[in-house]
This record gives C-alpha cells, structure tokens and sequence, in this order.
C-alpha cells in the first residue's frame, strides 16, 4: 500500500479514538517507511512502538514493516491490520499513564513463547 494512503487511513483510524487517549501523547504519532525488525532476531517485524522519553511520550507506526508483513492484503484488510496495531500501541500509552504494564508483560511473554518453540523446532 502506498505510504499516502497508509496515512490517510491511519489518520481516519486515529480520529475513531476518544481525545482522553491522545493526554501526554506529545509526540503524537508518526508514520515512517521504515522496516523495522525486532533485535531479537531478522525473522520478526515491528508494526508499531509506543516511546517515552525527554523527548516526551509517542507512537511509531512502521509502513515498511506493515507493507512487508501484509502487502498482499487488500485496503479492508489492511486497514484492519493498522488499526489493531494503533490500538496496541494506545493501550501502551494508557497503561504508561496509569503506572500499568499488563500488556508491556503480554508482549513479552508472546515473545519469550515465540522464541522457545523456535528453539524446539
């Protein structure tokens, strides 16, 4: 999908949430062409990232990645795909605002899942 249109639909998608989810989000969101892959290893992308620094508090969101993962899909399906992603990455942001971590532990343990029944393999 072309950057542009991933834009658009992310700013359409980013309008579906209630203003009380953008407090501190300071750095908004930014989408980038970047490709993203987990330091963890090449075989897994990252669609999106949720930051908090001096720099203040925003979210990612990686078209490359997206594009390289679900460029085949079509725009619904595509959109679908955006959209849980930006919501992930919100539900980090809201946690971070409450002192919260439940799904910072999630994503850990999916990966530490992930990895251990590679090494099985």
């Amino acid at each position: 999908m072309d950057l542009n249109r991933m834009g658009e639909i992310l700013d359409m998608l980013a309008e579906e949430l209630p203003e009380e989810f953008y407090k501190d989000l300071n750095a908004g969101i930014v989408l980038t062409p970047e490709i993203k892959r987990s330091p963890h290893g090449d075989d897994l992308l990252i669609m999106g990232e949720y930051s908090r620094s001096n720099l203040g508090r925003g979210i990612s969101i990686y078209g490359g990645s997206i594009n390289s993962a679900y460029g085949w899909m079509s725009e619904e399906q595509m959109t679908e795909q955006l959209r849980e992603v930006l919501r992930h990455e919100f539900t980090h942001h809201i946690e971070s605002l409450a002192g919260e971590r439940g799904l910072e532990i999630k994503d850990e343990e999916q990966l530490r899942d992930y990895y251990n029944s590679k090494k099985k393999r």
